[in-house]
């Protein structure tokens, strides 16, 4: 989520309207591909392909596959950000916003790691403008995290604060690499205490009753299998 120099304007992407299931459907298949294959190793026919269907097929949804790249990728923060929006109005205090943060990227990471791998490696075949406004995005989910830990100790210094929350998240992305034998559960609990763990360690505050909620199910999944 490293910065990059802003516009004025507020850029638009390349992609057409939505039009229903077929439109998320060619964004699903295209986001296996490029992340089993790379952007660069996947062509609009292969996409099409997937689903059965020829490539120009996909033309009546997006207009290339840039296009398709691009709505991925401003869909991905787009969620991101309205959930992380989601998580801290819905707390009780900062303690639990961060929890909630925590919760709600984990969910996501393990529920579409194919769109946690294209977003770490594909960022940069985005168009410039629509790259931009992206990483504006990025940068303001990181905030509501940023914002968050000053709660629970505002004499922590921001740019610290900023480095414990990249650092979690970055471990939370890690799910693409995690071995298969362990279960969806197991693994949830694994990354949210953990998360929650450097963050307060960071923060230099110790951890209180509740926050990061799996410790049951990291004990009763030792040892699961898938």
């Amino acid at each position: 989520m490293s910065a990059e120099p802003t516009t004025t304007a507020e850029p638009t992407t390349t992609a057409a309207p939505r039009r229903g299931s077929r439109h998320d459907d060619f964004l699903q298949a295209a986001a296996q591909l490029f992340a089993e294959r790379g952007y660069a190793g996947t062509s609009v026919d292969d996409v099409g392909n997937r689903l059965g269907v020829s490539g120009p097929a996909v033309y009546w949804h997006f207009a290339s596959k840039e296009a398709l790249l691009t709505e991925m990728l401003s869909d991905i923060s787009d969620t991101l950000l309205a959930g992380a929006k989601r998580c801290t109005s819905d707390a009780g205090d900062d303690r639990e916003a961060l929890s909630n943060l925590v919760r709600w990227q984990v969910e996501f990471a393990l529920d579409h790691p194919e769109l946690i791998t294209v977003q770490a490696r594909d960022l940069a075949h985005v168009p410039a403008p629509a790259r931009q406004r992206i990483r504006r995005t990025q940068r303001l989910y990181a905030e509501q995290w940023v914002d968050a830990l000053g709660g629970i100790d505002p004499e922590v210094p921001e740019p610290l604060r900023r480095a414990a929350t990249h650092a979690a998240i970055g471990l939370i992305n890690s799910t693409p690499y995690l071995a298969a034998s362990l279960n969806r559960s197991t693994v949830a609990a694994l990354l949210e205490e953990m998360a929650v763990a450097a963050l307060y360690r960071a923060l230099g505050v110790p951890l209180s009753h509740g926050d990061g909620k799996r410790h049951d199910e990291l004990g009763r999944g030792r040892g699961d299998r898938a």
